[in-house]
């Protein structure tokens, strides 16, 4: 292989469309992955659907300390390009909601066959099961040493890109490979946490969560930066649900945010209305039309269920606005890697160049996908970001 233009390393949705993408340019790369098939995080996405775009996709759905540094690379690469290129390869997408594209067959699989199929007509080889020791730098390039089969492996090649992805999900070969070699480098990491995470409920309160495990409600979660309409889920250990691993992405340890249980009206303006003809509707009863008879039940420790609507004070209306508007959540902590979906943070973007996603200190080294400091939203934005950036250094090695 002394004839390689790059080492891909990494065979995630960044390092597969790279490998493609310089396929097309007559570019000649190697992909090293180290689980046993290429697209492992790929498979199980979407619960094994793939949500691989969305199509509201700008960079105002990232997370970053650099808000432009994604512009470029989305500039380059669209989501009509994204879409363009699955369905030259027979995938159909269907929006199942808020712009979350999925293919038709509901299948991640597909997803894959894509890559490996292009991979394979095209000659550029995936080495599954090899694990990366060390990259080195010299004066033709760059030297990668890796295990395979139990015997050390040396390959080089004047380009390096390093797509090895975040933290989350340990158990599917997630380490932190691309912030050592960032590191070897002299380039700074960003803080890392996990996100897209569900966080959990500490103290007395859980005991409360947990009575209401497996409860699902439409809610706007928000704080004093941004607000999200989608599902939340009450679980065992706390709240998950789209709404939450959402927020939890611009959430902090020892911050507090803010849940609307009912955001499609106003719970003041509807007690009124059904006062005005059957006032003595309990209040149970009223609120069983609007939400399940299990969160009913469990508002009884804060709320008068068992009055009729006429006969409500104005502090228990207060309180009722206040629990069904303003429910205020102070979570212990999260659910961590194991269970987040993304890493916030990352490969710091001042160290790499928005157009190209080489380093700047380092000359033929690349950066993509999620170990660099940009985090999407739920709902494919982080693929699109894995397909952009991919086709991005696919054009500069």
């Amino acid at each position: 292989m002394s004839d390689l233009d790059a080492i891909i390393i990494g065979a995630g949705a960044c390092g597969l469309m790279c490998a493609v993408q310089a396929a097309y340019l007559g570019k000649k790369v190697v992909i090293l992955e180290g689980n046993d098939k290429p697209g492992a995080k790929i498979l199980i996405s979407g619960g094994g659907r793939c949500n691989y775009t969305n199509m509201y996709s700008t960079h105002q759905n990232f997370i970053s300390d650099n808000e432009h540094f994604s512009k470029s690379a989305f500039s380059q690469w669209t989501v009509d390009d994204t879409i363009s290129f699955f369905e030259t390869y027979g995938i159909e997408g269907q929006e199942k909601t808020l712009g979350q594209l999925f293919p038709t067959t509901n299948n991640a699989k597909d997803i894959v066959r894509v890559f490996t199929q292009i991979c394979n007509d095209f000659g550029q080889e995936i080495i599954c099961s090899s694990m990366v020791d060390a990259v080195e730098k010299n004066d033709d390039g760059f030297t990668v040493k890796f295990k395979l089969n139990g015997r050390q492996e040396l390959l080089t090649a004047p380009k390096v890109v390093i797509a090895t992805g975040g933290l989350p999900i340990p158990k599917m070969g997630a380490t932190d490979f691309a912030f050592k070699v960032a590191k070897q480098f002299g380039m700074k990491i960003t803080k890392t946490a996990p996100a897209l995470v569900p966080l959990t409920i500490g103290g007395e309160d859980r005991e409360w969560y947990e009575k209401l495990s497996g409860t699902s409600i439409f809610s706007r979660v928000s704080n004093d930066r941004i607000s999200f309409e989608e599902n939340i889920l009450f679980t065992h250990w706390g709240l998950s649900g789209p709404a939450i691993l959402q927020i939890s992405s611009y959430w902090k340890h020892g911050e507090e945010f803010e849940i609307d249980l009912y955001p499609d009206g106003n719970i003041l303006d509807l007690i009124e209305e059904e006062r005005q003809t059957n006032g003595k509707k309990m209040l149970a009863t009223f609120l069983d039309k609007l939400f399940s008879r299990k969160f009913v039940e469990a508002l009884e420790e804060f709320l008068p269920l068992s009055t009729n609507l006429a006969s409500l004070t104005k502090n228990d209306l207060q309180d009722i606005e206040n629990l069904i508007h303003h429910f205020y959540v102070k979570p212990a902590g999260d659910k961590g890697y194991e269970k987040a979906e993304v890493m916030r943070g990352g490969i710091d973007t001042n160290e790499l160049s928005s157009k190209t996603l080489e380093a700047k200190k380092v000359s033929g080294l690349f950066f993509g996908g999620e170990c660099v400091d940009v985090t999407g939203w739920l709902g494919g934005y982080n693929f699109q970001w894995a397909w952009a950036s991919g086709y991005v250094i696919a054009q500069n090695i």
